[in-house]
């Protein structure tokens, strides 16, 4: 960090942003961190009473918040939000965080399944980037951050489907990256490893009634540094990968995740 960053801690300050799937988890974590450092959010995600609440959430904490509902795999509902968004002004930051999960081997996941998570996964991050570099090319740039995984780059037991996917954001995020040098973007990734979110904890509740405790305790230990994730130990890399200090750094997936990748033995 710069000496006039660390005597500034708002990294992100006179900045603008949208964040798909900011009603909950990572989302909601980068949502409010991004408040934290000075950026105006604008909160989309399909559920708009969450997201309503999200907004709320960052406003009552300090920040300067919006929402709105958008269905990100719909492409209407996509235009609709953006341009209702950019008729406020110059968008300087997209962030695409929404996303679903799905477990299941190549035999085991349904047509109907894995076109669903193709459809928000791959053409949400699609369609919400094509508008964002749109609107950017017309104002002098701007930064994309796509929520990639490791899924993405690593052989995952039962996520045929996710991983699919997250390797179609990793691959969006450099072609992105190449083709928008010339008009200011930057676009990089991060691919984190098992973070705590709600969705995880319902995740073990329906799958492993009574055995909670012990299924948390494994998902940890998965990563070599022993846990997992905190949704905002992500939205602060999601910060400096959005903020000026990173503006030398475009076309980089950066793995969040204990190790996973490298360490494990």
């Amino acid at each position: 960090m710069s000496e006039a960053s660390s005597q500034n801690s708002r990294l992100l300050s006179g900045k603008t942003a949208i964040i798909t799937g900011g009603a909950s988890g990572i989302g909601l974590a980068i949502a409010k961190r991004f408040a934290i450092h000075g950026s105006t959010v604008f909160v989309v995600d399909w559920n708009e009473e969450g997201a309503v609440a999200a907004a709320h959430a960052v406003a009552d904490s300090g920040g300067n918040a919006q929402a709105f509902g958008c269905d990100v795999s719909d492409a209407a509902s996509v235009r609709k939000a953006f341009d209702a968004v950019f008729a406020q002004g110059r968008v300087d930051i997209l962030v695409n965080c929404a996303g679903v999960a799905h477990v299941g081997s190549i035999t085991s996941t349904s047509e109907e399944d894995f076109d669903r998570i193709l459809r928000i996964n791959v053409r949400g991050v699609y369609l919400c980037t094509r508008a964002a570099v749109e609107h950017m090319q017309q104002h002098g740039g701007g930064v994309i951050l796509n929520m990639a995984s490791i899924a993405g780059s690593s052989g995952l037991p039962d996520r045929f489907a996710y991983s699919t996917s997250k390797g179609a954001v990793l691959a969006m995020t450099f072609s992105v990256a190449r083709d928008c040098l010339v008009h200011k973007i930057r676009c990089n990734a991060i691919s984190p490893a098992r973070v705590h979110t709600p969705f995880v904890d319902g995740f073990v509740a329906k799958n492993y009634p009574g055995r909670e405790a012990e299924m948390m305790e494994k998902l940890g230990q998965a990563q070599p540094i022993g846990r997992m994730a905190q949704p905002e130990e992500v939205a602060s890399l999601a910060v400096w990968l959005c903020s000026d200090e990173a503006s030398f750094v475009t076309g980089v997936d950066y793995p969040l995740d204990g190790g996973y990748m490298n360490l494990r033995g």
